[in-house]
């Protein structure tokens, strides 16, 4: 997408949500356990919606679940699923809404094994983002064997909702990798950006 000034990629609408979230935060690299919370959570319901609507309901979601606090969201009960089940401003789908709590838990789980979440899913990618050289949005991958390995991973550990895909899209999201395309302002942008402290991580993740 062009508007006159910047080059953009091409699966960018011209709704200002959709401009805003392009250009401030998909694949930035987040460190930020909090933050990565958050992706978590709306990655899982984004599975078979469009990720503009997500965005649409991002503050909806916010206040439904915690502030996307992992310790007060794993600690959510029956009575809150039936809450969240007539919330109208957020995806009302049963098993996405059991499926976030569950990861909650499991999120709290590997950021006490490895210090911090961030810890973890950096380490699928050697502590560092993975640049893409990509000129066609046609060329960008589903998944990846990074994301079949977090995948892989996350499932083995309990978390819902995280096949190969979803988690090549939380990727993206979060900057484990850079996968603007090469004509968009932001593809060279992200690559000369300080990146987070490198991550750890332990090798028998793969």
């Amino acid at each position: 997408m062009q508007d006159g000034t910047v080059s953009r990629c091409a699966w960018v609408s011209d709704d200002p949500l959709y401009i805003r979230y392009h250009d401030e935060e998909w694949g930035t690299p987040v460190a930020d356990d909090g933050r990565l919370f958050e992706f978590l959570v709306l990655e899982t319901f984004q599975a078979g919606l469009s990720w503009i609507t997500i965005l649409r309901k991002r503050e909806n979601f916010r206040a439904a679940f915690a502030g996307f606090d992992p310790r007060l969201v794993a600690a959510f009960g029956p009575d809150k699923v039936e809450a969240l089940m007539a919330d109208a401003g957020i995806v009302r789908n049963r098993k996405k809404i059991e499926a976030a709590v569950r990861n909650a838990a499991r999120f709290l789980e590997v950021a006490r094994e490895f210090g911090s979440f961030s810890a973890y899913a950096w380490g699928f990618v050697g502590g560092s983002p993975i640049v893409t050289a990509c000129s066609d949005i046609r060329q960008i991958p589903a998944k990846t064997p990074e994301s079949e390995a977090m995948s892989r991973d996350m499932l083995r550990r309990g978390f819902a909702f995280v096949g190969p895909t979803a988690c090549y899209a939380f990727m993206q999201s979060v900057g484990l990798v850079n996968d603007h395309v090469t004509g968009c302002f932001r593809h060279a942008a992200l690559a000369a950006k300080e990146l987070p402290p490198k991550q750890p991580g332990r090798k028998d993740q793969k």
